[in-house]
């Protein structure tokens, strides 16, 4: 109980995560007697990032703020108001496919609603949008940027687990893909009972050839494509992937004379900030996931888990539950690293298949990002809009309700997370 108030109390007066829970555990080993162990923190700090996983991590971090800040999401924009634009609610649908593209390639809700944030509010305010639904609209669709692969989030699971990345990047596109539709349905749904919507959508007619919008727009597609494919197929590695995405967004990028040499400096010192960061949490919480284990915590756990249910689907979603808790106050990738180790012997005694688990984890914590009162998700969008939160949080309620009730599905029927990674990597 100590260690938890403890690590409560560090993260509320504002220390950073990595720090709160390497404080945590060195106090648990003092509480507990287990003081011998100190000798051997090091060498698990080492041995927690001496993984082969890891390695992905930056590459796809380096794809994200290439993309990020190579005029990705202007001609994703363009392309989709193409084909939905002149829908009621065309702007909302564009916005709603533009997350979609750009998911894939940014893989972090929080950057991706700062972007959007940018870049699609300001236009569907000026069409007649109320500034509260955009908003929520725009928040609801950074959801889909940690669950379309390549997921920087899968990723990270793939390495707190100890499972393959493969299977887990496959199995995210048939969720991200149910989500976006739900997210949709809700669009639709408030065009027809409410008049938040415009009645007609104003399409401006593009300045620049058809051919050239898709040209532009649609060769970022590529990225994931190949990530996808090309792991696959067996031909890639998920670092070989990530190297090879790296470089298909540098190329595009200068291509598209959005990047200059001058911004590399820039973007490659945002990288290795990112994985410094990522892998200071995984060490820490390495540390702290082995003491608990070597007190035999985790079996405790599953006695206690044990008590309050046995089914899959109930453990799964008390799971998501404590995910959705926890992304109120930590960053998804702090929320899933603190509490995945200490779960996974409980989902291998349900017989829970880790992917599916890896699924519900993902969308769970990134359903947290956007849930009140301190979700940061909000707040990103909140500081550029200066929307009040309560007109935000009204309008977001049918989105996170939709989102919601996709995790309910995907708890219920593993087939919808497990079959295509069994599909594809079957052949």
């Amino acid at each position: 109980m100590w260690t938890l108030t403890v690590f409560l109390i560090l993260l509320l007066i504002g220390f950073p995560i990595y720090a709160a829970i390497l404080c945590a555990a060195l106090l648990f080993m003092f509480t507990d007697g287990q003081e011998i162990l100190m000798g051997s923190v090091p060498l698990r700090f080492f041995n927690s990032l001496e993984t082969g996983s890891l390695l992905a991590v930056p590459l796809f971090v380096l794809v994200g703020e290439i993309m990020n800040k190579g005029g990705l999401t202007r001609r994703l924009i363009a392309v989709t108001e193409l084909f939905v634009g002149r829908l009621k609610g065309g702007l909302a649908y564009t916005n709603l496919a533009t997350n979609a593209l750009a998911a894939s390639i940014l893989g972090s809700a929080v950057a991706q609603i700062g972007v959007m944030s940018r870049v699609m509010i300001p236009p569907m305010e000026k069409q007649g949008y109320d500034k509260a639904f955009a908003s929520a609209v725009t928040v609801s669709g950074g959801l889909l940027g940690p669950i379309f692969p390549p997921s920087m989030l899968m990723i990270i699971y793939s390495v707190v687990a100890v499972q393959p990345i493969i299977p887990l990047f496959i199995a995210g596109i048939i969720p991200a893909t149910l989500i976006f539709f739900g997210l949709c349905a809700v669009v639709f749904a408030t065009g027809i009972l409410t008049k938040q919507i415009p009645e007609t959508s104003t399409h401006i007619s593009p300045k620049l050839p058809l051919r050239k919008i898709l040209f532009d727009g649609l060769l970022p597609g590529m990225i994931p494509g190949v990530i996808v494919a090309g792991i696959a197929a067996g031909i890639m590695t998920p670092t070989e992937a990530g190297a090879v995405a790296s470089l298909i967004a540098f190329i595009l990028c200068f291509a598209y004379g959005e990047i200059k040499i001058r911004d590399l400096s820039g973007i490659f010192l945002s990288v290795c900030l990112l994985t410094a960061t990522i892998c200071g949490l995984i060490a820490a919480a390495s540390l702290l996931s082995w003491v608990l284990t070597f007190q035999g915590i985790p079996d405790q756990l599953v006695a206690f888990v044990g008590s309050l249910t046995t089914s899959p689907f109930g453990f799964m979603l008390l799971v998501a539950a404590v995910l959705i808790l926890l992304g109120m106050f930590l960053e998804s990738i702090s929320a899933l690293i603190v509490l995945v180790p200490i779960l996974m012997p409980v989902v291998k005694q349900l017989g829970i298949d880790p992917v599916q688990f890896g699924v519900i984890c993902t969308i769970a914590t990134a359903i947290g990002v956007l849930t009140p009162p301190v979700g940061p998700g909000l707040f990103v969008v909140m500081a550029q809009t200066q929307v009040r939160m309560s007109a935000l949080v009204r309008q977001l309620v049918p989105f996170l309700l939709a989102v919601t009730a996709m995790l309910v599905l995907l708890a219920a029927i593993p087939e919808l997370s497990t079959w295509l990674p069994k599909l594809v990597l079957s052949k």
